[in-house]
């Protein structure tokens, strides 16, 4: 998918960028496969804000994502059409199964209209096919892995993404994330071959503030130019520094670089190299 830009007859017009959608081949979605998406603006149920900055935003359907792909095992599907999906980076895909099923997948590079997609384990390795790490060679790259057997894919789902396959030992498979993370994941889960589609999305360039807006997000204010009973770093005759030994939150806690980890995580056994390059202590 290529990128377009806009002729500048407004001032925030002259750097925005956008997608030409030139993959989109259908632009309504499939009415069966999405739900209502409410807004909660960042607050839970209590009405408490838990996550700032968001809220507004226009009005989205959600698109129902097949993440496990285990309900039909070794009936082919066909691609119906590749369609924008809001709620994620990646387009989406609709495949229709050969008894009528109708589902959306992410849609992978180099996945077109009319092709097949298979899953399960007699699957071939193609683009789109979602099988077992026991059949995947080693060195193929995959996407929308998952962390637990049946469980779905969790990992490597954003556009342009991929995981290679390093290595098979036992029961486990060890995999590369796109973050430089080597992590281990049980040799029997799922994923799909192929990298995610949609991988220039990294180079638009939002261009003004109202479309961030657009998108639910609310604008965000430096700590630095609020009052001292607002913010930590509030506060001070003209631009004063932060006046601590490092950054803050608005609540006094430590910012910008600390770890929050849980030291003891139990998945920390099943990462053998971080993404900074060090190994984790077993």
């Amino acid at each position: 998918m290529g990128i377009k830009t806009y002729k500048p007859y407004t001032p925030s017009r002259r750097q925005m960028s956008g997608s030409d959608f030139s993959e989109i081949t259908k632009s309504t979605p499939e009415k069966s496969l999405t739900e209502a998406l409410k807004k909660n603006s960042g607050r839970n149920n209590q009405g408490k804000i838990t996550c700032r900055h968001r809220g507004g935003g226009s009005r989205r359907r959600y698109r129902i994502i097949d993440f496990k792909r285990n309900s039909r095992d070794g009936m082919h599907a066909t691609v119906k059409s590749i369609e924008y999906d809001p709620n994620r980076t990646a387009n989406i895909a609709l495949i229709c199964y050969e008894d009528g099923m109708k589902s959306y997948i992410l849609a992978p590079e180099g996945l077109e209209v009319g092709m097949t997609v298979m899953s399960g384990e007699e699957a071939e390795v193609r683009v789109g096919n979602c099988l077992p790490f026991t059949h995947i060679p080693v060195g193929s790259l995959v996407h929308n892995v998952e962390l637990q057997p049946g469980r779905g894919g969790q990992m490597v789902r954003a556009a342009g993404n991929s995981a290679q396959l390093m290595a098979k030992e036992g029961k486990y498979a060890t995999l590369r994330l796109p973050s430089g993370e080597m992590r281990m994941v049980p040799i029997i889960c799922r994923a799909t071959i192929g990298v995610v589609g949609n991988g220039d999305h990294n180079l638009i360039n939002i261009g003004k503030a109202g479309r961030t807006r657009h998108m639910g997000f609310r604008p965000t204010v430096r700590g630095s130019v609020m009052n001292p009973n607002d913010h930590p770093h509030g506060g001070g005759e003209g631009k004063a520094p932060v006046g601590r030994p490092g950054p803050c939150t608005p609540w006094g806690k430590p910012a910008m670089g600390l770890k929050t980890r849980k030291k003891n995580k139990a998945s920390n056994k099943m990462i053998i190299r971080r993404r900074n390059g060090k190994t984790l202590a077993k």
